[in-house]
């Protein structure tokens, strides 16, 4: 029985590896590809989840939606849904500094937040979204957990292909310029706002995504997973760590901060209770030391960033 436990968190921890995965890329693009400081990623994620939840649930007395539409099509409805919020955000903001984005995507994750309390026509308040369909679900707990792992293991396979071909294409190497070089890219005429809002878009449909297979994960949505320390600070600290510029580094960061993170939740339970919920804040500092860590020996992440063109020549130089 212990081994099968143990089996069944690693499949636990490696399904939401996965879902976290999805939200690093999609800050990576924002941040490690066009220099956008999005501080509101639990917004997204809140969107894409209560989204597809309206979408592919049963009619429910009380409350808008219930359609009961296929998943895929709840998924694509979630990323569309985040892209449509992201948009008036970025075509606002993404022409100032970019402190002015950092607050105006924490006042949206806010805004979203409150209205995902107090709204129970639509989201049925605090008390979320029940019964929500997971593929596979029918099957005994650590079959559908394998099946439900094999999908977003393929969900988050091909989001990175998608992402690394934009990344290799003119597309990421001008958005690698616009971010080394503002003044530089737009002499050379490019469009620097609307080639910014596409990055801003393209980040937040998939931190939408992330946040429609947690839902479906979970089979119910709650504001209590809107949380800004879970949902936005990890993420940031899982880019950071594995290396921002760097889809594999975004992965690695995920996976590894991930793991501790649960690690450190095991050890703390088998505390006496008095000292339980104390201890867990032991997580946070053992997050914080090795992102502090990290930054002092390597700044560029465990996987920075590939060199490219006359930078790589440079180093190569030296």
């Amino acid at each position: 029985m212990e081994l099968a436990g143990l089996l069944n968190y690693a499949l636990f921890m490696g399904i939401f590896i996965g879902i976290y995965a999805l939200l690093a890329l999609g800050l990576n693009i924002q941040w490690g590809f066009a220099g956008l400081f999005n501080a509101g990623i639990a917004g997204f994620f809140a969107v894409g989840a209560y989204t597809s939840a309206i979408v592919t649930t049963a009619a429910a007395e009380g409350r808008i939606g219930g359609f009961d539409m296929p998943l895929l099509l709840g998924w694509l409805a979630a990323m569309v849904a985040a892209g449509l919020i992201a948009w008036p955000i970025g075509k606002i903001c993404l022409r100032f500094r970019s402190d002015y984005l950092a607050i105006a995507t924490i006042g949206v994750a806010e805004i979203i937040r409150l209205v995902v309390k107090s709204e129970p026509e639509l989201t049925n308040g605090a008390r979320g979204i029940t019964a929500i369909p997971r593929p596979f679900g029918d099957l005994d707990y650590a079959l559908s957990q394998m099946a439900y792992l094999a999908i977003v293991a393929v969900v988050l396979l091909v989001a990175y292909l998608m992402v690394e071909r934009q990344f290799n294409a003119p597309w990421g190497r001008m958005m690698r310029a616009i971010r080394d070089n503002e003044l530089a890219a737009r002499a050379m005429g490019k469009a620097i706002e609307r080639r910014r809002l596409e990055a801003f878009i393209f980040g937040a449909a998939l931190m939408g995504l992330g946040g429609a297979l947690f839902a479906h994960f979970n089979r119910s949505i709650t504001p209590e997973a809107i949380d800004p320390m879970v949902a936005t600070f990890l993420v940031w600290i899982m880019l950071i760590l594995g290396g921002s510029g760097n889809n594999r580094g975004a992965i690695l960061g995920t996976a590894v901060v991930w793991i501790i993170w649960s690690m450190s939740e095991i050890a703390t339970d088998q505390l006496p209770s008095e000292y339980a919920v104390k201890a867990k804040y032991i997580r946070l500092f053992l997050i914080g030391l090795m992102l502090q860590l990290v930054l002092r020996f390597r700044p560029d992440g465990l996987l920075p960033e590939p060199l490219r063109g006359a930078a790589r020549s440079d180093q190569d130089a030296r």
